[in-house]
């Protein structure tokens, strides 16, 4: 994929009729199906079954199996509720007999109300002083490790920016934070609200868990760690549109089990606060082979 246009392409599944809908998938450098595409197409779903006016506020999820990227993947939507300011569907999606995922989502009527938000942090670079996925790709291509630059060089609709710059040959152990500019790849003006939804939840799977790593990246990294995420939640707040950088902000409080928690804020560039995201993975270290 290398613009909008063809992740929409993705994310907009085909109708097969009493709440069943079906969706193919696009390899981005994983050996499986990538989380944030399912967690979208889910929600694609989801909103093609709820009244027009309703706009997503909050989804939890699980991964149960990994996806098959030669097969696709059948939604089916359920009504749970539809009440006088809330609806409520359960999703759960299917490759053959397998359950794979699980989503639950809740949409509420516009209603106004008491304000406030975090603020945005302070002193970050801004975009146009940093490196982007490809940039480093093309700078640093020869030095870095085989499965960090094979995953660099698959072709995205988004670019990111990450604010703190890691040297994968570096052992050392670093805070568990993230923060990372992205924007998407081509037009993205007049997009509805839902679909702007859909987008973001895409790319809220990306990034999330390097923050969990990062405490023990003296010993730990993404060859010797096998990583999966486990279940995933967001809450959305505000309208806004994609055509600026906007930063997503990550911290991990824990890793303990072979698992990973972390939770980030998404804000547009002028700090205006999106959503906030929560995920558990699995950060499971691989034993070497004798």
């Amino acid at each position: 994929m290398k613009n909008t246009q063809e992740l929409l392409n993705i994310l907009t599944l085909d109708d097969l009729g009493e709440g069943n809908f079906n969706g193919v998938s696009r390899d981005i450098g994983s050996p499986n199906v990538f989380g944030g595409q399912v967690l979208a197409q889910a929600l694609n779903a989801a909103y093609r079954t709820t009244p027009k006016e309703r706009i997503l506020h909050s989804l939890h999820s699980y991964f149960l199996e990994a996806g098959n990227l030669e097969l696709s993947i059948t939604y089916n939507v359920q009504t749970i509720r539809d009440g006088g300011s809330f609806s409520t569907r359960r999703v759960t999606a299917h490759q053959k007999d397998k359950t794979i995922f699980i989503l639950s989502c809740s949409f509420h009527k516009k209603e106004e109300g008491y304000e406030h938000q975090m603020p945005i942090k302070k002193d970050l670079k801004q975009p146009e002083e940093l490196l982007s996925w490809t940039d480093m790709l093309d700078q640093f291509g020869a030095f870095l490790p085989k499965k960090m630059k094979d995953f660099l060089s698959i072709e995205r609709p988004i670019d990111f920016k990450p604010v703190q710059i890691v040297n994968p040959l570096d052992r050392k152990d670093l805070p568990p934070v993230v923060d990372v500019w992205f924007k998407l790849k081509g037009e993205a003006s007049d997009l509805p609200l839902g679909i702007k939804q859909q987008i973001l939840t895409y790319i809220s799977d990306y990034n999330i868990l390097t923050a969990c790593l990062n405490p023990n990246a003296s010993v730990a990294n993404f060859g010797n760690t096998q990583m999966a995420s486990l279940d995933h939640s967001m809450w959305f707040y505000r309208d806004f549109d994609f055509n600026d950088w906007m930063l997503f902000s990550v911290e991990s409080p824990n890793t303990n089990g072979a698992r990973g928690f972390a939770c980030g804020n998404i804000y547009t560039r002028d700090g205006k606060l999106i959503a906030s995201v929560a995920q558990e993975g699995l950060m499971r270290p691989m034993k070497k082979k004798k």
